[in-house]
């Protein structure tokens, strides 16, 4: 059966992100980078493509867009290593795929992806998820492809520290990026991925590669792809949470968002962000931070991309 409204929202993080804090050749790169993401997974659902397809493709974009902190334009562990994470989950089906603590993999969402479709598991970590992505020919890049000397900068500002930095830019940033969609089928799905936190634990995994925490997707409800401060959003399995006030409190998709955002996590200081979608194709981009990287299509099928509140 055809569902006739597709659609698609993507998200390049959260976090501290104000007008006076971005130049004006960075406030274009990023929407540019988000634009493009967009508008790759727009023309998959416009021919035809499933939601899963059209996440996959969003976030593979943004990964390999240096502005973003996922994939290519990773932070820094403390080992002074990049180590990624991603998830995605099929509404229909409710399959997911998820990988952690990865590292040379050039799209992780790709190798998420694998895993749900090709595996009987959910989630692969480490030497283990890397050497099932060399089994699939999946292609590796060396330490220079995922280098970027302002994020190694940051790094090295603060690696004789215990302090985490949010932020991946001149700003406090949740680096992190997703995407959420309905095809024509009326099929949601979700995808998100991240490079984590600067100078974070070696072998630390945050929400991303959490199904329920980070991401979620079941076409009863709602798919959801979620941005922030990782922990908060682990303790409050919030992508979960927010399709159970759906699910059982009947709560619209706007709703559940705002209640989970504003009054859960505001109750914990828990800073961030989502970007959502419902089984009737209505989007929702909302967060708590000052800002979110975010675009979304209009009623008229136009790009819009937004950064401030």
């Amino acid at each position: 059966m055809e569902n006739k409204k597709i659609n698609i929202a993507i998200h390049g993080g959260a976090g501290t992100i104000l007008p006076h804090l971005l130049t004006t050749e960075k406030e274009k790169a990023y929407r540019d980078g988000l634009h493009e993401a967009i508008d790759v997974a727009k023309k998959i659902l416009l021919d035809g493509g499933t939601s899963l397809d059209a996440v996959s493709a969003a976030v593979m974009s943004l990964e390999n867009n240096t502005m973003f902190n996922a994939g290519k334009g990773s932070v820094f562990a403390n080992n002074g290593k990049h180590e990624m994470d991603a998830s995605i989950m099929d509404g229909k089906s409710g399959l997911a795929g998820a990988v952690a603590g990865i590292a040379g993999v050039k799209n992780p969402i790709a190798l998420a992806r694998l895993v749900m479709e090709k595996t009987e598991h959910v989630m692969l970590i480490g030497n283990g998820a890397e050497e099932f992505a060399r089994q699939c020919n999946l292609p590796f890049m060396n330490e220079e492809y995922f280098h970027d000397q302002f994020r190694y900068d940051q790094w090295i500002a603060i690696r004789d520290s215990d302090n985490v930095q949010l932020d991946h830019s001149i700003d406090k940033k949740f680096g992190t990026v997703g995407a959420v969609a309905i095809d024509k089928y009326g099929n949601l799905a979700a995808a998100t991925s991240t490079g984590g936190m600067t100078n974070k634990k070696y072998g630390r995994v945050g929400d991303t590669a959490i199904i329920g925490a980070g991401t979620y997707a079941n076409d009863a409800t709602c798919a959801i792809s979620c941005t922030g401060h990782g922990e908060y959003f682990m303790r409050h399995v919030v992508a979960y949470d927010i399709h159970c006030l759906m699910l059982y409190k009947n709560m619209t998709l706007v709703d559940a968002c705002n209640h989970v955002l504003f009054k859960t996590l505001n109750a914990v200081a828990g800073e961030g962000g989502l970007v959502a979608m419902d089984k009737d194709g209505n989007a929702a981009l909302i967060f708590n931070s000052a800002g979110m990287y975010r675009a979304s299509l209009n009623d008229a099928m136009e790009i819009v991309t937004e950064i401030y509140k």
